[in-house]
């Protein structure tokens, strides 16, 4: 029986083929140099331009490589690396202050490479965690590629392994699955050891909005 659609069939049998291979890579390096190089181009160096996200390191190029299905090893690997890579604030405080933590939460600029106008180019950066997460139920505007933090603390606790917990995970959530697709907020330093602190509160602290 002739396939209606070959394209749509052509992926379904790349994915089944990288899933029963697991354990080899299934990216096409010499395609993937092709890739990189256009990539490349399209990110000039300029005023405000970030070009140090361009650059991959061993556990991005592990993840893209086997496409997020690194072998159970490397995997192992991975999150080691990654757990020795967390960084804590210099008073050791884990729980900061919820209201600050809000700020940083909603604050949208992130991963934004250059400025939009009005922004100014040495604008302060948050987490844009909303893009992914809902946190304070009065807030309609929020991403599900992330489960829903709404009564976080209230579900969990804030004892001093959550609290540890929820840091570690803002601050690399590698260190706990590899290839996680949250991106690595303190890790990449688009979050300091002091704002997680801030958001870890907005997230657990039973004054937090988040809890009520």
């Amino acid at each position: 029986m002739k396939f209606k659609y070959p394209l749509l069939l052509a992926a379904v049998t790349l994915a089944a083929n990288g899933a029963a291979f697991a354990d080899k890579p299934v990216v096409n390096t010499k395609l993937k140099a092709e890739i990189d190089k256009i990539i490349a181009l399209s990110f000039p160096a300029g005023e405000n331009q970030d070009l140090s996200r361009l650059k991959q390191d061993d556990t991005i190029q592990a993840c893209n490589q086997y496409r997020d299905n690194v072998p159970e090893k490397m995997a192992a690997a991975i999150i080691e690396r990654e757990t020795k890579n967390i960084k804590y604030p210099a008073d050791g405080k884990l729980m900061g202050d919820w209201k600050i933590g809000q700020k940083y939460y909603t604050m949208g600029f992130a991963y934004r490479i250059g400025t939009v106008e009005p922004d100014k180019a040495d604008k302060d950066r948050g987490g844009n965690c909303y893009a992914c997460h809902a946190a304070d139920p009065k807030e309609v505007a929020y991403g599900t590629i992330g489960p829903g933090l709404t009564g976080y603390g209230k579900l969990r606790g804030a004892s001093d392994d959550i609290v540890k917990y929820t840091y570690d995970k803002i601050y690399n959530a590698q260190a706990f699955t590899a290839c996680s697709q949250m991106p690595r907020l303190g890790h990449n330093g688009i979050l300091t050891p002091e704002k997680i602190a801030h958001i870890t509160a907005f997230l657990v602290s039973p004054d937090s909005p988040v809890n009520k």
